[in-house]
């Protein structure tokens, strides 16, 4: 085979690559409406409980520090695919039964939120002491201490931190699949089985990698925002 030969079959093949997974993207797209769903609804719920948990982990009330301790450590130390079974087809013999959406937000939650909470916690206990003192002497509130000194500050040096958090958050929605929810990720298995190919599965390579793309441009822009509390 010459080199013209060579060049003809490699833009024949890629023509038929290119027009196979364009004709494949919109079910694959169809199941990215869940993805992108389940992924914002976690953000939404779980960094507002991350919080929630990170000053509890810092709390000088023993015991709720002691049960947020314990709820992190249950969180980070078993696996989500793990959870996530456990919420959809454990839960029910207690008599709690979610649908399939709800448990894998349900798990999502808890899990992110346990993870969110170590990294808020390690923003909190680096604020220097001389700032709650300053605090006092200016007579604000607890209230406004957190939310116009410690907040603020603890976003700035969490950011990094969560960002990766965010973009593992994506990659993690495809475990979904095993709960049965059309997904990226059930989509791309659906249609690997029915066409016999291992190229959806590049189809759910390529959807993956442009939502962390652009996850990944949206935290440095707001990282650049905060730059501003050096």
């Amino acid at each position: 085979m010459d080199l013209s030969e060579g060049l003809f079959l490699y833009k024949f093949l890629g023509g038929i690559i290119m027009s196979y997974l364009i004709s494949v993207f919109p079910q694959l797209l169809s199941g990215a409406a869940i993805t992108l769903q389940l992924f914002s609804l976690t953000l939404v719920f779980s960094i507002p409980l991350g919080i929630l948990a990170g000053f509890a982990l810092v709390s000088p009330f023993k015991p709720l520090r002691w049960l947020t301790q314990a709820y992190v450590w249950l969180m980070r130390g078993t696996p989500l695919l793990l959870q996530l079974i456990f919420v959809f087809y454990g839960l029910p013999l207690l008599g709690i039964v979610f649908d399939r959406f709800e448990a894998a937000l349900f798990a999502f939650v808890l899990n992110y939120a346990a993870y969110f909470a170590e990294i808020f916690r390690g923003g909190i206990q680096s604020i220097p002491v001389g700032q709650y003192e300053a605090a006092q002497v200016l007579r604000l509130t607890k209230r406004q201490t957190i939310t116009k000194i410690i907040i603020p500050q603890v976003v700035k040096i969490t950011l990094p931190s969560v960002g990766n958090e965010v973009i593992s958050l994506v990659k993690d929605t495809s475990l979904i699949y095993i709960l049965g929810l059309s997904d990226v990720m059930r989509m791309g298995k659906i249609a690997m089985e029915r066409d016999t190919t291992l190229l959806p599965l590049l189809g759910v390579a390529i959807i993956y990698l442009f939502l962390t793309g652009i996850f990944t441009v949206l935290l440095k822009k707001i990282e650049s925002h905060y730059q501003y509390y050096r």
